[in-house]
C-alpha cells in the first residue's frame, strides 16, 4: 500500500494532483480544501500522505488502483473517518470536503448537521448519520490550525489534544473544551505539557 509519494507538483486540476517522483507522473485525487493549499506549490517539491483504494466493479473484473492525497497525517486520519460512515465512500467523501477540516470537525462536534448538510452531497440524513458515528472523535481535529501548527512551535498536537480531554473529562462539551485550548493557544505562547496548559486556562479564567 502507498501511504506516501513525494516529487514535484506538475500541475494540479480541479480534483487531481499530478506529481512526478522519478521518471513517474503519479495522478492523485485529491479534496477542495487540499487542491487550495497545494496549488500555489505548482513546480516545487511537495509530500503527500495518501490513502489508496481500489475503484470499480469486482465483478467485472475492472478495478483501477486510486491514490487520495493530503499535506498532513491529521488531514487523512480525518477522511478516513468520513469514509467509515455507512453510505459515505470515497468518492462522496472526496466531493464533500470544501471547507478546512478544521470547520467540518467543529460542525460534527456540535452536532450541527445544518451546516455538515450544506456540504456537497451531503443530505440532512448522510449529516445525522455522521454526527451520530463521529461527534466524539472530533476532538483532536476540531482544534487544528488552517494549515496545522507553525513548524517552530513547541505546542504539539498531543498536547492540545490531551488537554481537551483532560477538560471533557471533568465536565466540559467537547465544544467547550476546544474553546478553552483554542483561547490561550491563539495568545502564541508555548505549552510542553498538559499541565501547563490546564493551568494556563484556569489562571485565564480565574484572573
Amino acid at each position: 500500500m502507498i501511504t506516501r509519494i513525494s516529487g514535484i507538483l506538475n500541475r494540479v486540476s480541479d480534483s487531481e494532483a499530478f506529481v512526478q517522483a522519478g521518471h513517474f507522473e503519479y495522478e492523485v485525487l485529491i479534496p477542495d480544501f487540499v487542491r487550495r493549499q497545494v496549488q500555489p506549490l505548482m513546480g516545487n517539491e511537495v509530500h503527500l500522505r495518501t490513502i489508496e483504494y481500489l475503484e470499480g466493479n469486482p465483478q467485472k473484473g475492472r478495478l483501477t488502483p486510486r491514490l487520495v492525497g493530503f499535506l498532513s497525517d491529521a488531514e487523512r486520519d480525518f477522511f478516513d473517518l468520513i469514509c467509515s460512515v455507512d453510505g459515505v465512500g470515497v468518492r462522496k467523501a472526496l466531493r464533500a470536503m470544501v471547507r478546512p477540516v478544521r470547520e467540518v470537525a467543529h460542525a460534527i462536534e456540535e452536532q450541527d448537521t445544518k451546516q455538515l448538510s450544506t456540504l456537497p452531497g451531503i443530505g440532512p440524513a448522510m449529516a445525522e448519520r455522521i454526527v451520530a458515528k463521529l461527534r466524539r472523535k472530533m476532538t483532536r481535529f476540531a482544534l487544528m490550525a488552517d494549515r496545522d501548527l507553525p513548524a517552530d512551535s513547541e505546542t504539539g498536537h498531543d498536547v492540545l489534544t490531551e488537554a481537551a480531554e483532560a477538560l471533557i473529562a471533568l465536565g466540559h462539551t467537547p465544544a467547550d473544551a476546544s474553546a478553552k485550548v483554542e483561547s490561550v493557544v491563539q495568545g502564541g505562547k508555548k505549552f510542553k505539557s498538559v499541565e501547563d496548559l490546564l493551568m494556563q486556562i484556569y489562571q485565564r479564567e480565574n484572573g
